[in-house]
């Protein structure tokens, strides 16, 4: 399971216009899920987005996590991240997980976050999404699990 996590000042989801997540200062994550993904890996991803030190201390020191700041968690569903691009001019898509598989483990890492931790926002699988954020650094790294 990979999370690209982005440090935010803000980010938002729309879909046909319409919002439907948003938080304020805190992480969006792109979640891609691979082939082999399972419950484990999520709750593993999720515990490291919760807990990733990418916030500055007094000190100006990324020292500081999700939880410590209060920050939002957005979730976007992206499974494009598991593109195989190592070769040629177009991407493959036999690493990521089959669309049942996807949607219900992007289902499952929600329901936990929100069960877990608040506030958390997300975008929809399988939908045409238009996802904007105000980068706060900008911080991104790219988790896998």
């Amino acid at each position: 399971m990979i999370g690209l996590l982005q440090r935010v000042n803000e980010a938002s989801v729309h879909i046909d216009g319409e919002p439907v997540a948003e938080i304020d200062r805190g992480l969006a994550v792109l979640v891609g899920i691979q082939k082999n993904d399972d419950t484990g890996k999520a709750d593993r991803l999720l515990e490291r987005l919760l807990g990733y030190r990418v916030f500055n201390d007094e000190a100006g020191r990324m020292n500081l996590s999700l939880r410590d700041i209060q920050g939002g968690l957005l979730l976007v569903p992206q499974f494009t991240l598991a593109a195989d691009t190592k070769k040629g001019m177009r991407p493959g898509f036999s690493c990521a997980a089959d669309p049942e598989v996807g949607k219900h483990l992007f289902s499952y890492l929600t329901e936990r976050a929100q069960s877990l931790y608040q506030p958390v926002a997300c975008g929809i699988f399988g939908a045409d999404m238009q996802v904007a954020l105000i980068n706060n650094g900008p911080v991104t790294f790219w988790l896998e699990c």
